[in-house]
């Protein structure tokens, strides 16, 4: 999958989701805020012919607004009062008749989506007002958190029915980690190719399968991937060295743990990469 890594990449695959009726994955941002009123006519404003002028006493009038401009706020001291948080009304029903889909915690949605919503709800909500709402859904970084998790899709009842596609969970990964800001001390980094690792795994597929479907041409995103790369192949070495002397040694996981001083999980998770790397 050759496309941009940036924004601008997860729009397009969001585009692609969108011809199967999920909508976008691209950046969310909450309603635009209304636009400002306009002003009065001018020739109504600052005395004769609309200019500016001076009130008895040498005070000067403030010109007015030209027609299609707001006029100025006078400045407030103080912090400035945050806008509300806005969203689409149909969201909020979708909430309402889906809380396990669309509700406090969001779950990936199933390919066709659009149309089990428009055959349940077709008489109740507009086809474009479903579109736009769930292209603002999938768009949040609340959704894109669960795909990046490589949780399956699900279909209207809350049940999973599709595994994530690797090439999703990454972009998702980009994605989210492009939004966020780092903690005092955190490296996104470190984070992120961590991340990434920890996908392929996942995936179940070998290095040149998994390359083709994610690499892109943001070369900051390409380098991750390539350090994830070197990363889990370090990480897959050893697990075979361990495998062998777990082998050689007759023990079971808990006794060779014992043994080497080691988490029993930590063993068991190595002996299952073992295994899964030789049925590669």
């Amino acid at each position: 999958m050759n496309d941009n890594v940036t924004s601008d990449q997860v729009t397009q695959q969001a585009s692609a989701e969108a011809a199967s009726s999920t909508p976008a994955i691209a950046p969310v941002a909450d309603a635009a805020p209304q636009a400002a009123e306009p002003g009065r006519p001018a020739g109504r404003r600052g005395g004769r012919g609309g200019r500016g002028g001076r009130r008895r006493g040498g005070e000067r009038r403030e010109p007015a607004a030209q027609d299609g401009q707001a006029t100025p706020a006078p400045e407030k001291t103080g912090a400035a009062r945050p806008q509300p948080r806005r969203t689409h009304l149909l969201l909020e029903q979708l909430a309402a008749w889906y809380p396990q889909l669309f509700g406090a915690q969001f779950l990936p949605l199933k390919r066709g989506i659009f149309h089990d919503l428009m055959a349940a709800h077709g008489e109740a909500i507009d086809k474009d007002a479903l579109k736009l709402a769930l292209s603002i859904h999938t768009r949040s970084t609340r959704y894109l958190n669960a795909v990046a998790q490589g949780m399956k899709r699900h279909d209207l009842q809350g049940q999973p029915v599709e595994d994530m596609a690797p090439e999703h969970v990454h972009h998702a990964l980009l994605e989210v980690f492009r939004r966020r800001k780092p903690r005092e001390g955190e490296d996104l980094a470190a984070t992120l190719r961590r991340r990434i690792a920890q996908a392929f795994e996942a995936s179940g597929l070998t290095r040149e399968a998994y390359d083709a479907l994610v690499r892109g041409r943001d070369e900051r995103a390409n380098a991750l991937l390539d350090e994830a790369f070197a990363e889990v192949a370090e990480r897959d070495a050893r697990a075979e060295a361990l495998a062998r002397a777990f082998e050689a040694s007759g023990a079971t996981p808990a006794q060779f743990a014992d043994m080497y001083g080691m988490d029993v999980h930590a063993v068991q998770r190595a002996l299952a990469r073992a295994r899964q790397l030789r049925g590669a």
